[in-house]
């Protein structure tokens, strides 16, 4: 553990390089030497599991430009400027660190439906990345259009759907929802549902469009935001996670573990819910993710690769099935991506 706080505090130390306000990184869980060994044992173990050969891809992060470039170039949505680094610079040293070779980049809040950025990041680096745009509502049904100029022009590979960015009183399964989710289907574009306010919220709209629309591939955001159960509504939630694999369009990601896990890392909490996941969707329909740039001050960007590892040898998962999890599905997901990273 004083390898990983000594690493943990390098980290610190460059966020605030950047002149942030940075959060203080939260406590990691103490273990005894013993305790400390196993995990170390564990980690290794994980290590011979992984061949050198398989791609590790990261199947949820964001980036943003530097303040200077966003005020010179590429401004922020306005209330919505980053308190944290993530310039494609730091996110390419982390992963260089990690030892992951591509990512999707989901279009931040932090630019709204303004995706220059995220599109110069796409252009740079286009073995590197593929891009997750953002799915705009709006009333006039503007964004269906947007939406088809950004994947078959700018060359987006998903959409979020953002529930909270629709018109006050409307649902995903409005007239426009509706709309941009067939056409997704129709551009063989998957969907990404972010369910921050609890998946029971949202769950008739995602069970309305997976069965209204089957050909729509569909991913549910760090497990749908659903944490180990600890009350009724909590395992009833859960309950109907594992009940959306009857739709065999449904693919999760193990992303974000600090907001789902109760425990500091590295959230062997959530072993329990990933042995559930695998043996109702299936490790194929599962994939990791980092949730860059706001896990770094948590547990930093290569802590979040290793709890993923030790958390799939708490369950325990075969060599093959963590393959799936780290980047064989994500690759399954978006052919022809990330061959020559």
């Amino acid at each position: 553990m004083a390898v990983r706080f000594k690493a943990l505090l390098s980290v610190s130390e460059s966020l605030c390089h950047f002149n942030y306000n940075c959060p203080q990184p939260r406590p990691f869980v103490s273990f005894s030497k013993k305790s400390q060994f196993r995990i170390s044992g564990s980690a290794a173990k994980m290590a011979d599991k992984t061949p050198s050969q398989t791609k590790i891809i990261d199947s949820h992060l964001h980036v943003w430009a530097f303040p200077q470039e966003a005020a010179d170039k590429y401004p922020y949505f306005p209330g919505q400027e980053p308190t944290l680094p993530g310039n494609v610079d730091f996110l390419l040293e982390c992963m260089a660190e990690a030892g992951v070779d591509g990512a999707l980049i989901v279009q931040p809040i932090n630019y709204k439906f303004d995706h220059s950025f995220v599109t110069s990041v796409l252009n740079k680096y286009p073995t590197k990345f593929v891009g997750c745009c953002l799915a705009n509502p709006a009333e006039d049904g503007s964004g269906v259009k947007q939406l088809e100029h950004l994947i078959l022009k700018d060359g987006y590979r998903a959409v979020r759907f953002n529930p909270y960015l629709w018109p006050s009183g409307q649902q995903m399964t409005n007239e426009v929802g509706k709309a941009m989710f067939s056409k997704a289907g129709e551009l063989g574009v998957p969907v990404g549902f972010m369910c921050m306010k609890g998946l029971r919220l949202h769950l008739s709209e995602i069970e309305e469009l997976c069965t209204e629309f089957p050909s729509t591939v569909v991913l549910l955001d760090h497990l749908a935001f659903c944490k180990p159960p600890s009350n009724d509504d909590e395992r009833l939630a859960f309950s109907e996670l594992l009940k959306l694999s009857r739709f065999p369009q449904v693919y999760l990601k193990l992303s974000a573990l600090f907001r789902v896990s109760r425990m500091p890392f590295p959230y062997l909490d959530l072993s329990h819910l990933l042995s559930q996941i695998v043996s109702s969707f299936g490790a194929k329909h599962v994939m990791w993710g980092s949730d860059f740039p706001f896990v770094v001050p948590e547990c930093g960007y290569k802590g979040a690769k290793e709890a993923a590892s030790l958390i799939s040898n708490q369950v325990p998962l075969s060599s093959s099935e963590l393959e799936w999890i780290m980047g064989k599905t994500a690759m399954q997901l978006f052919q022809g991506q990330w061959i020559h990273s």
